[in-house]
C-alpha cells in the first residue's frame, strides 16, 4: 500500500528537466550597461536594474527552490514516520524491557523534575529576598539623609 508521501508524482529527481545555470552578467551586457551610464546614467541605472532583477540570474530559479523545499518535506515525513514506527514519538521513553526498570527511571525521574521546582522555587525566594534587602538598605540610606530646609539658599 501506498502513502501519499511515498508518491513521487514528478518523477526521479534524476529524469527532471534541470536548465543549465545561465549567468546575465557577460562581457558585452558589462560593456553595454558601462556604456549607458556614459552616454546617460538613467540608461545605465535602467540596464543595471534590469540585470539584477531579471529572472535570469541563478538566485530566482524558482524549479530547483521547489524541488529543494519537497525533499525537506520528504524528509521530515520519513523522520516522523521512523518516529512512530519505533513507538516513542517523543512522548515518553521507549521501554527497556525490564519493567522494574522502567518504573525505577521514571519514578527516579519524576522525583528529579520535583526537586528541580523546589529548587527553581528556592532560587525565586533568595532571588526576592535579596533584592528587599538591598530595597530596604536603599530606602533606610535616604530616609536618614537630612531634608533641604526652606532656610537654605538654593543650589544652581
Amino acid at each position: 500500500m501506498a502513502n501519499a508521501a511515498d508518491y513521487n508524482r514528478w518523477g526521479p529527481t534524476q529524469q527532471r528537466y534541470q536548465p543549465a545555470p545561465r549567468s546575465s552578467w557577460s562581457p558585452g551586457w558589462i560593456l553595454l550597461t558601462v556604456a549607458g551610464f556614459i552616454v546617460w546614467w538613467p540608461i545605465g541605472l535602467a540596464l543595471l536594474f534590469y540585470t539584477l532583477w531579471s529572472r535570469n540570474m541563478g538566485c530566482w530559479d524558482r524549479g530547483d527552490r521547489f524541488s529543494n523545499k519537497m525533499e525537506r518535506m520528504q524528509y521530515k515525513m520519513e523522520r516522523m514516520r521512523e518516529r512512530m514506527d519505533r513507538g516513542g514519538f517523543g512522548f515518553g521513553p521507549p521501554s527497556s524491557g525490564n519493567r522494574a526498570f522502567d518504573e525505577y527511571r521514571s519514578e527516579t525521574l519524576r522525583r528529579l523534575e520535583e526537586e528541580q521546582v523546589q529548587f527553581k522555587d528556592f532560587l525565586e525566594r533568595l532571588r526576592h529576598a535579596k533584592d528587599k534587602e538591598e530595597f530596604d538598605a536603599f530606602m533606610a540610606q535616604h530616609r536618614t539623609k537630612p531634608a533641604a530646609s526652606p532656610d537654605a539658599p538654593q543650589q544652581g
